[in-house]
């Protein structure tokens, strides 16, 4: 393969991942780039070629996994993202019956959680993190806060 069609398809790549929300894509487009970079400098044999390219897309995506995985397994970590954030309920919440949060940015890479509160929240509300309770977000109403 020549060159550019390895900067077209790590391109390429790239922007698919704007369509498919995934973040894994985009290592698979850099590790495509970086061979296109490599044809420029050595030329190597298309088997080479490929070979570099699929290692080094999977090297990229585990090492993404394994600190992106590190940093949602902090719970010190999440707790600072989280807390104070608001929110959109996107299904009802009350006591003893998870519902579920949107945000408006991805908090640690997911924009939908579950939630819990205290006291009945209706789908559509305005809620706010107050806690984090594992994975779970203990939210109260943005509009009624509980004192």
């Amino acid at each position: 393969m020549q060159w550019w069609m390895w900067l077209v398809l790590g391109f390429g790549l790239i922007s698919a991942e704007l369509v498919v929300p995934s973040f894994f894509i985009i290592w698979f487009g850099v590790a495509a780039i970086v061979v296109g970079l490599l044809v420029i400098v050595l030329a190597p044999a298309i088997g080479v070629q490929i070979a570099v390219w699929a290692v080094l897309s999977a090297l990229l995506t585990v090492l993404w996994f394994r600190v992106f995985k590190q940093r949602t397994v902090s719970s010190s970590g999440m707790s600072d993202a989280a807390l104070g954030e608001v929110g959109l309920l996107v299904h009802d919440v009350r006591p003893y019956h998870p519902g579920k949060v949107r945000f408006q940015r991805p908090i640690l890479g997911a924009d939908v959680w579950d939630c819990a509160a205290e006291r009945e929240i209706s789908t559509g509300a305005r809620v706010r993190v107050v806690a984090v309770e594992g994975s779970t977000l203990r939210v109260e109403s943005a509009e009624h806060p509980a004192h």
